[in-house]
């Protein structure tokens, strides 16, 4: 057997070892606690979904899941912690839409998101919503435009924060609107919406449930959501897309795992959250936070994190955007 065969069968004899490998650890699987990394402090959409979800894994697996927190640097601690951990199915990530413009935002990442993270499913997805303090002399989004058109840059708009969801939907405003508004990054949303709610800056993207409490309550204005459809939630509230083709900035959750977890791991997690996203009650508490299941494949999770952040490669180029860690 020539040097070129023996090479080609030692590759053969490791893959079929690393199949032979996984299968045996996905057959155990899970023996042990799982942890979930939430990027993030409690009590935000992102640690909420984990705990639901850590509760149900640990009541149909018998194992206890831990919901970790690890807030920093705009999501990117907590999954450079996954990014580096051992890929045995044990450490998970949750982790919301921003995930997917954090490697074009930081040049510098601490990991390499699409060689060291893969996705097992995405979760569930829903809108923000455009507000504007009711001193705002505009009731819709073209009015909104109109006033932001006249005053170029007078009009201050609040973030989360640099490259934050909300930021990055003001942006996509402006690009495909033409209109200017002065952005005003916070260190978190909790800062924002309470110089939202004064007025002194009257233009925000909301996430959908904690903004009808202050609409009903006359506090706040709703002009549309963020994804291409009206919600369920709140169809009298008409999708921003509607007057501006193309906009959409869905608000989104998905689950990771360090990318050296064999196949086998992955389709078992998929399917066991799947199975639990598509219970009755999950659904009906999921909807009444103005989110939808989206269960899917890891392979459509793959595809459809691409496409998200080619999309905010895009936004951040286009709106000139730079990010320090």
């Amino acid at each position: 057997m020539s040097p070129l065969e023996l090479r080609a069968l030692a590759r053969v004899g490791a893959l079929l070892a690393a199949f032979v490998a996984g299968s045996a650890c996905a057959q155990g699987y899970p023996s042990a606690p799982l942890r979930i990394v939430v990027p993030y402090t409690p009590g935000g959409g992102t640690d909420i979904l984990a705990r639901l979800l850590g509760a149900r894994l640990g009541e149909s697996w018998g194992q206890p899941v831990v919901v970790d927190n690890r807030a920093g640097a705009n999501g990117t601690l907590g999954a450079a912690i996954v990014a580096k951990a051992a890929g045995d199915g044990y450490t998970l990530l949750m982790a919301p839409a921003g995930y997917a413009a954090n490697p074009a935002l930081y040049k510098a990442l601490p990991y390499d998101q699409t060689r060291e993270l893969a996705g097992v499913s995405l979760l569930a997805s829903g809108p923000l919503v455009l507000v504007v303090h009711p001193s705002l002399p505009a009731k819709s989004i073209a009015e909104l435009i109109a006033l932001a058109r006249a005053r170029p840059g007078e009009l201050n708009m609040g973030s989360a924060g640099n490259g934050s969801l909300p930021h990055l939907s003001g942006e996509l405003f402006m690009l495909l609107s033409g209109a200017r508004l002065e952005h005003i990054p916070y260190k978190g949303a909790s800062a924002a919406v309470a110089d939202l709610l004064t007025g002194r800056t009257p233009v925000y993207f909301m996430n959908i449930l904690q903004c009808l409490q202050f609409v009903k309550a006359g506090k706040l204005r709703g002009l549309g959501v963020t994804t291409p459809a009206r919600s369920p939630i709140a169809p009298d509230l008409p999708a921003i897309a509607e007057r501006l083709k193309g906009f959409d900035m869905t608000n989104w959750y998905g689950l990771f795992v360090p990318a050296t977890t064999p196949r086998e791991i992955v389709a078992r997690i998929n399917a066991e959250v799947t199975r639990i996203l598509r219970l009755a009650e999950l659904k009906s508490r999921l909807a009444d936070d103005g989110m939808t299941v989206v269960a899917g494949s890891a392979d459509e999770f793959a595809g459809f994190v691409a496409r998200e952040t080619a999309k905010y490669d895009r936004i951040i180029e286009a709106a000139g955007i730079k990010g320090s860690l």
